[in-house]
């Protein structure tokens, strides 16, 4: 019997491929949040290229994220951010992780709607500085109160990351449980109620 007579297994991830068709998956949230680890995690469980906007914004720019808010301030930044993530966006289907102010700006959030499917991995104030003191070239918290500023920026940010078609809680635990949840929310968001219940013969064979 030749590989190509083999019966498909269904299966979340190719559920979720045939659903997206031509559409990307796009992270959004907070610095530190851990779109890019999650992001890795999930492109791999679906077979998709893995993409992280800040990189792709260095590539084209030819100089890091800090070197670009201080030679060119945070505008320039921010319009070629969003010039990337369009030209991403019409290469998909990807994983895009995106920095955490690219969906603040209302061109790019419609983008992202109309060729993707968002998540926001929303975490706590105290989740996200902890994570965030590990690193130093964060350029938005090189200011005398990094906690306030996270403060402000979660204030500002979170009811605009809301708009966001799915959320799922990013929190201590390890990253393959955080990504199960995207995979099984992305599923149900993408293919209905039924696709995420399989029945019970079904679930007790794949166990």
């Amino acid at each position: 019997m030749s590989d190509a007579a083999l019966p498909i297994q269904a299966s979340p991830e190719a559920d979720i491929l045939s659903a997206l068709g031509a559409r990307s998956i796009v992270l959004v949230g907070m610095m530190g949040v851990g779109k890019s680890t999650i992001g890795r995690r999930m492109a791999a469980r679906l077979k998709l290229p893995f993409v992280d906007a800040d990189t792709e914004i260095e590539a084209a720019a030819g100089m890091t994220i800090p070197e670009i808010f201080e030679r060119h301030g945070e505008p320039h930044f921010r319009d070629g951010e969003a010039r990337v993530i369009a030209r991403l966006l019409d290469g998909g289907p990807i994983v895009l992780a995106t920095g955490g102010g690219a969906f603040m700006r209302e061109e790019t959030r419609k983008r992202i709607a109309a060729k993707a499917v968002s998540i926001w991995l929303k975490a706590d104030h105290d989740v996200i500085m902890r994570r965030v003191r590990r690193r130093a070239d964060r350029p938005l918290l090189q200011t005398a109160d990094p906690e306030g500023t996270v403060t402000r920026l979660l204030t500002e940010r979170e009811p605009v990351y809301s708009h966001a078609d799915l959320t799922i809680a990013s929190r201590d635990v390890p990253h393959d449980k955080i990504v199960e949840e995207c995979i099984e929310t992305l599923r149900t968001h993408l293919c209905g109620e039924q696709a995420s219940q399989p029945p019970s013969d079904v679930a007790s064979a794949a166990r």
